[in-house]
């Protein structure tokens, strides 16, 4: 299970950068849309970081928590700006992952400008079979008892 943690700023911070054409700093995070579903035994969470080298993207797991960081370096040289519409500094995204998935195993790659995770679902998160004796007659039966 995928749990989103909540800012209740974080929805008027995008406004305003939408609004006023804000771009991130390095003081304060910028925008990394995100998208999440389940494919059978794993979760699979996508990051849009386009224009990020690969060498600036830090992803952490404290407990069952899960951090993306990158950063978007400025241009630097001799040259005039005439437009500016790309964020550029840190950008960081925090997702608390539910103890049923295996947080040992994440594979993580980057392509395209998309990051990908990959998170397995724990093994004891997985239905599973029980055997049950039988008291009378002596002889095991399957029984499917699904968690």
């Amino acid at each position: 299970m995928l749990l989103r943690t909540t800012d209740p700023f974080r929805d008027l911070d995008r406004l305003a950068q939408q609004m006023l054409g804000a771009a991130g700093t390095t003081n304060r995070p910028a925008v990394m849309p995100m998208d999440a579903w389940r494919e059978g035994d794993r979760f699979v969470i996508e990051f849009d970081l386009p224009g990020i080298s690969r060498e600036s993207l830090d992803i952490d797991v404290e407990r069952n928590v899960l951090t993306v960081r990158a950063e978007r370096v400025a241009r630097n040289g001799d040259w005039e700006r005439l437009a500016s519409e790309r964020p550029t500094g840190v950008f960081s995204r925090q997702l608390v992952l539910g103890d049923n998935l295996d947080l040992d195993r994440i594979e993580a790659s980057y392509d395209a400008g998309v990051l990908r995770l990959v998170v397995p679902v724990a093994e004891r998160a997985k239905p599973r079979k029980v055997t049950v004796t039988g008291l009378e007659t002596g002889k095991d039966e399957q029984v499917s008892i699904e968690s």
